[in-house]
């Protein structure tokens, strides 16, 4: 690590030196360093895509910084930069939703649909601090929005079918605008039975259940000024979770917000927007389709989230200003009943958590500096005011016997601060970057009661006293292109203090049927995590391409001991042919073998695997109309799999023909 550090902090040397040597009379517009998944763009669905109706989490894979922990065949947890949701962030359209699930079963990205999203903006590290306290980065789901160009009607009509899980895909998307007035609506539905690992081996409890309603509404005040409603509503029902010892009977989301944008004429503010915004969801648990269930458990839990934001953007001579003032109040509550098998007996409950409320507010500021034409400096801070409480007199006396001194309240002070530097002449890029950011402790690290880790079988405790993870980051990155070639590798590194995990107390009794002992969480003196991954693009020909992908990745505590989660070196390679409106394209992606596991976390070693997937589409037009045909296989062969982030080696999905259907009108 300390030999990557070196190499990263001569690479700093030679831009800065490289600078010097530039003359800085013209300038430009300075580019973010973010990357862009496009989903779903206006009367086009997915049209990069090979798989346009695949679900959120498939789409998110694409990336090199992206990982999905997999529970079952549905709402799969993303990883940014090796670190799961408890280190990162997940927006929708910059609004700040939390889970109600203390299992995780319900990520921010199960309540949105391919439909209506147009792109998932990732932000790597602290450049993700925009929307609030990171430390390996933040995500953000832009959802579909009309346009005052394109007047009058517009519908769609979607249907897919997929043999592996039977599962049926049904939506449409109705949108109408005039001159001063937009209303987009979107509804998707998808049902799914079990799936099948390779060699025809069904996964029980896989199926699941759920629809998405989405609409949006906009009005023009005047030609400057913009107010937007929109709402979310998504409900999933009868979802199995084969890696887990229980299943989700319903899980169910409201997110609501209403914007104001505001463009100013001939001043130095490009664009002010504020928005308020309120989502609840609820989640439960269900254990009552298991067989031989040691003791029945109700497991339902509850989140409410106030929030606002405002923004704005600007530009005074060579500097592009970004100020964010945002701020959100959350309450989240979740509790156990377990019912005895002897009638006799008395009902047992708890809080796991107990009514926590969280109010956030922060400050962001941003310049990024165009140097001149080649090269640009970004600069940003951000300081934020985190106040947590326990609000149930019950679950905080619970807490009390494990930290008898805690007090209901605690307030933590956060701070970010990063700089960018990015250089880009004739087809050569390459950036450097250095940044400090801190995060508190999440409602389950910190008030966490008798949680139940099924990859590690230990209950958890959270422990309110914890310090603020800090984190010191060092990325880099380097590319090249011309006409018909691109590559382009980038990497980051992390010096984590106060790593927060669970470490057992043998002291504690657990209070789940067969588990192996009682975690609290605590910190590590420190941990470091390093990620590196490499993207080539070639155009063969007007017709052929090829693309590939390489990613590495390494994680260690202070002891030297490996850290859960961190991705075998993967790789993906795909050819892709397209003539009028026929394409077609033949991927191969796997992971090498899992060394670098850690038992401590219940980890153990994962083969490595390769799978080859093919995939073609045709774009009919019918009198104006366009109906867009997609079908391709996965795993073509049928391999038996199972990957380092599949909860309890879970294995993924067997040989897979599927059929997506889009007509515009």
């Amino acid at each position: 690590m300390k030999k990557i550090v070196f190499i990263l902090a001569l690479q700093f040397i030679a831009s800065i030196s490289l600078s010097a040597q530039v003359q800085t009379k013209d300038t430009i517009v300075p580019k973010s360093l973010t990357e862009v998944i496009v989903i779903n763009k206006k009367a086009h669905l997915s049209q990069k895509q090979s798989k346009a109706l695949a679900t959120i989490d498939e789409y998110l894979q694409q990336s090199g910084k992206i990982e999905m922990i997999k529970r079952g065949g549905y709402a799969w947890e993303p990883i940014i930069n090796s670190m799961a949701t408890e280190r990162t962030l997940i927006t929708i359209d910059g609004m700040r939703i939390f889970g109600a699930c203390t299992d995780k079963m319900d990520p921010i990205t199960s309540y949105v649909e391919v439909s209506n999203l147009s792109e998932a903006s990732i932000k790597s590290g602290q450049q993700g601090a925009c929307h609030g306290a990171t430390i390996g980065g933040a995500i953000d789901l832009k959802r579909n929005r009309s346009n005052f160009s394109d007047l009058g009607w517009e519908a769609s009509i979607n249907a897919g079918y997929e043999t592996n899980s039977n599962q049926k895909i049904f939506g449409t998307a109705i949108n109408y605008v005039e001159n001063s007035f937009y209303v987009d609506t979107d509804f998707m539905y998808r049902d799914a039975d079990n799936y099948t690992a390779g060699n025809n081996q069904e996964v029980l409890f896989s199926q699941f259940r759920k629809f998405n309603v989405s609409t949006t509404s906009g009005f023009l005040i005047g030609k400057n000024k913009l107010i937007e409603g929109s709402l979310i509503y998504d409900k999933a029902t009868n979802v199995g979770y084969p890696a887990l010892p229980m299943d989700v009977s319903l899980a169910e989301a409201l997110i609501t917000s209403l914007k104001f944008e505001y463009t100013p004429k001939s001043s130095k503010i490009e664009n002010w927007e504020s928005k308020l915004y309120y989502n609840t969801i609820t989640h439960r648990m269900d254990d009552t389709k298991r067989p031989f269930v040691p003791i029945h458990m109700d497991m339902p839990g509850w989140s409410d989230t106030y929030g606002f934001y405002s923004k704005a953007k600007g530009v005074f001579e060579n500097h592009h200003f970004t100020a964010d003032l945002n701020s959100f109040y959350n309450r989240s509550i979740a509790e156990m009943t377990m019912y005895p098998t002897d009638p006799n007996e008395n009902l047992m409950f708890m809080f796991t958590w107990p009514d926590v409320r969280t109010f956030y507010g922060s400050l962001f500021l941003e310049d990024n500096i165009a140097l001149n034409s080649t090269s640009s400096l970004k600069f940003s801070g951000s300081l934020a005011n985190h106040f947590n409480k326990v609000a149930d007199e019950l679950g905080l006396e619970s807490l009390q016997i494990f930290y008898p001194n805690m007090s209901a309240s605690k307030i933590r002070i956060l701070k970010s601060i990063s700089s960018n530097y990015s250089y880009n002449k004739n087809g050569f890029e390459y950036g450097f970057g250095l940044a400090y950011g801190e995060r508190s402790p999440s409602v389950s690290e910190g008030y966490g009661f008798y949680l139940f880790n099924s990859f590690d079988r230990y209950d958890y405790i959270g422990n309110p006293g914890l310090k603020n993870e800090s984190s010191v980051e060092v990325n880099t990155s380097l590319g090249y292109a011309t006409k018909k070639f691109s590559a382009k590798v980038t990497s980051s590194y992390f010096h984590i203090s106060n790593y927060i995990i669970g470490k057992p107390d043998a002291t504690l009794i657990p209070m789940t049927i067969g588990a192996s002992g009682v975690k609290i969480y605590t910190a590590l003196n420190y941990a470091t995590i390093f990620n590196t991954d490499l993207n080539v693009e070639y155009q063969i020909s007007d017709h052929f391409k090829t693309k590939g992908q390489l990613v590495y990745n390494y994680g260690k505590d202070f002891e030297d001991k490996n850290l859960p989660f961190i991705s075998p070196l993967r790789y993906s390679a795909a050819l892709n042919y397209k003539m009028n409106q026929f394409s077609s394209e033949i991927m191969v992606q796997g992971n090498a073998t899992q060394t670098q596991y850690s038992p401590f976390y219940g980890e153990d070693r994962t083969p490595d695997y390769a799978i080859v997937n093919l995939a073609t589409s045709y774009l009919f037009t019918i009198d104006g109309s366009k109906l867009n045909v997609r079908a391709g296989i996965e795993n073509i062969l049928d391999r038996y799999y199972s990957t380092f982030s599949d909860w309890n080696n879970i294995p993924r999905q067997g040989r897979n023909f599927f059929l997506n259907l889009t007509f515009t009108y």
